[in-house]
């Protein structure tokens, strides 16, 4: 319903842009109408929003997340967070620009010259694993305290929220294991280090996929498309 209203609402470029008035004076409108279909929705739910325990919810919410936390899939994921800073802190320099030419003229030219600038496809796996490093994390941690949620309400006929994360966290892992296999392609001589990295990828997304089955087949609004056939 996002989507299908911020599509509707922002649909020329002066209502997507924030520095222009109009932006604002649609998303004031659009605010508007989320907080009438609010209202709308709990008197037809017999819900009085006067009240809502705001403490019990709180509490609630932390404690789905500690158990979230304490997860199988969120520990692995922790885990490797932590193992990628470890592996980075375990390379030293390899990664740092070169000296000075005038303090390494004794140096071999292949000594002289940064990976990184050399080799694109690195520079670009090395940034995909710092950027998902940490997001597979979070991403699972919000799908594990999601499902609790998700039971709580009884929202089966809807796609899960959960799901959707999950499906988001799968992509990471995806991109990671290829990120890494890039940079092992690089720096064979680090090949064992990186196998135990991708061994523990895949260990993770075979958990997750067996813990979020319907992940993959989760539509995102404007990303995933649709499969009319199926």
């Amino acid at each position: 319903m996002n989507f299908a209203m911020s599509e509707e609402e922002f649909s020329d470029s002066e209502t997507r842009d924030i520095r222009n008035e109009a932006f604002w004076q649609k998303l004031a409108e659009t605010l508007q109408a989320t907080l009438d279909f609010v209202k709308e929705t709990a008197e037809e739910e017999g819900i009085d929003l006067d009240a809502v325990d705001v403490d019990d919810w709180a509490e609630k919410r932390r404690l789905r997340t500690e158990w979230a936390k304490d997860h199988e899939v969120c520990r692995l994921a922790n885990a490797y967070g932590t193992m990628v800073d470890d592996w980075f802190r375990s390379t030293g320099d390899l990664f740092e620009e070169p000296e000075d030419a005038s303090n390494s003229d004794f140096e071999p030219e292949s000594c002289r010259t940064s990976p990184i600038e050399e080799e694109d496809g690195l520079q670009e796996a090395l940034e995909v694993v710092r950027w998902y490093q940490h997001f597979i994390y979070v991403k699972l941690l919000r799908a594990v305290r999601g499902e609790l949620e998700d039971r709580d309400e009884m929202l089966d006929e809807f796609p899960k929220d959960s799901d959707g994360s999950a499906k988001v966290a799968l992509i990471a892992i995806d991109r990671s294991i290829a990120a890494w296999g890039e940079i092992r392609n690089h720096f064979p001589f680090r090949s064992q280090d990186i196998v135990k990295m991708l061994i523990h990828l895949e260990a993770l997304r075979n958990k997750v996929d067996k813990a979020f089955p319907n992940a993959r087949a989760f539509v995102r609004p404007g990303f995933d498309k649709i499969d009319l056939n199926s």
